[in-house]
Formats: structure tokens, sequence, C-alpha cells
């Protein structure tokens, strides 16, 4: 249903990965993908930026022309997470819901907080590990509200639809019973992964505790209403960058031509700078 076009060197600020459907088109995986993958509003595309145990930190480009991804910098070095014992990368497929924002002056009347300024997160827990700019369908399960820097930074857990245990997972407390071990493992991932760069461990809403997955969706359609807000332009959009090609309501709306002169700009793909040898290493640190 969607394509992918590399472009720029992998690994460094020049890559760019975007996006486009079955006929070619140009999109915003942002803007342009429907939150909702059918009329009954139960199953939900997501759009995986990091696949499962790898460490390169990827991302959608938020302040960007059609969103690309892109992988996050640091300091002016490229991002990769460290494997934090007994971690290997990230423990999922790792990606967002597109067409959902986490509006940063709305403060959440559940954490206290503002919202992160990105689409929401999601961590997609199947058996397959999908690739970087697959959109798939999920159901979603539970939620998990990390508290990052003071920004309410919502994590949501959801299984790919054609995963074969599909079936047997409908809430939170399912991924408890099933995969047992796998949340603990999931706080802990999320408490510990910048500690290996000098911060601090993260902290979460609720004690660390999962809400069900009623609570997940009212949290999703919250995000999506702000997302319409914003793509509508009847919220300041700030440094995020709304251009999209299918949303027929919003004044940030472009052309094809001008979309596919968009990614042209950029240059094409060609083989970049190799990961760096400690990537694969594993960093050993004491759980307070």
């Amino acid at each position: 249903m969607y394509q992918t076009e590399e472009r720029g060197g992998e690994h460094t600020g020049t890559y760019r990965l975007y996006l486009s459907n079955a006929q070619g088109k140009f999109l915003s995986p942002f803007h342009d993908i429907p939150l909702y993958a059918g009329e009954t509003q139960d199953v939900f595309n997501m759009v995986v930026e990091v696949p499962r145990w790898t460490n390169a930190k990827m991302e959608i480009a938020t302040k960007e022309p059609l969103n690309p991804i892109k992988q996050d910098v640091k300091k002016g070095k490229m991002r990769f997470v460290a494997n934090v014992f007994p971690h290997k990368g990230y423990i999922w497929n790792y990606g967002a819901l597109p067409q959902t924002w986490e509006d940063p002056a709305h403060t959440d009347e559940s954490t206290g907080c503002g919202g992160d300024n990105d689409p929401i997160d999601v961590c997609e827990i199947g058996t397959k590990v999908c690739s970087r700019g697959e959109v798939i369908q999920v159901k979603v399960l539970g939620a998990l509200a990390l508290i990052d820097e003071g920004e309410t930074d919502w994590k949501i857990i959801a299984i790919n639809i054609e995963d074969p245990e599909a079936n047997n997972f409908n809430d939170i407390d399912d991924v408890r019973r099933l995969k047992p071990g796998y949340l603990e493992a999931s706080v802990d991932w999320f408490k510990r992964y910048k500690v290996p760069d000098g911060k601090p461990e993260n902290k979460f809403a609720f004690n660390s505790e999962f809400k069900d997955k009623d609570f997940a969706i009212r949290v999703i359609k919250s995000t999506h209403a702000f997302w319409n807000a914003l793509v509508t332009k009847k919220h300041s959009t700030g440094e995020i960058n709304c251009t999209n090609t299918t949303v027929s309501s919003s004044p940030f709306l472009c052309s094809e031509t001008d979309a596919k002169a968009i990614v042209e700009a950029v240059p094409v793909f060609a083989v970049g700078d190799s990961v760096p040898v400690n990537v694969d290493k594993w960093w050993y640190g004491k759980k307070n």
C-alpha cells in the first residue's frame, strides 16, 4: 500500500526516508496516512521508525516538509541508543501513530504535564521484525506515561493485527499474562536508555503502571484532535511543518509536483557512514 524511498547517505545528516502511496505520490507519514485503518476505529495505522533490535534512533522529522524519517543527531553525532544490559537495541518495533500530536500547550489532566510536540509513540510487541518506514495495522492494548524532562511522552503498547497470536491479545493484562516480564522490561528500557549518555533515569506517571486499552484509546483520540487543529491552522504550528498532499481542509496542502520537488532536492541514496563499533557493546549499570 505504501512505498519507501531512501535519499542521502545512511547514518549521516543527509539521510531521509520518504513515503509514497501505491501510485507513487509522495506523502507525509505524519499528516497523510490515516490514523484509523478501518471504519470501526479500533485498528490503527502505525509508521515503523525503528525495527526491533536495531539501535539507530530514527524519527519522523516533524519540522521538515513531508516529514521524512531521519536519524536523530546529538552533539553533532548520529544518535544510536546503547544496549543497556540485558536489552539489545529497541525491544519492540518502535514508531508513531500518524495524524496524532502531543500538544505542548495542553496540560494533560492525568499527568499534569504538557505534551512532547511529537506524534504519539507506539511499541509494537508482535513476532515480526518490521522494516523502517513500513506501515502496519495494529490494535491497541494499553499505554505507559513516560515523563521526559517535564513533558508527557505517551508510549502506546500495540500488536500487529497480522501477528499469528494477535487474537490472543485484547488488553494490557493479556500482555502481562502471555508475555511475562515484557512490560517490566519495557519500563526498565525507558527508565535507563539515556543513562549511558550521562542523563538521569526517566520518570513515569501512575507509579510506572500501564493503563488499559480504553484509557489508551482515549489518549489517542485526544491527540488526534490536537493534530486536526494543528493541520487546519486552528492551532499555532510553531516549528511543526504541516506540508501534506491529502488533507483537503488544510491550508498546508501541496501539489504532487511540489511534493516530488521536495524529495528530489535531497541527494540520491548512497552508501553512508559505517555504524560505530561500540554500538554492539552492552552497557552495564546498576539499577536504582
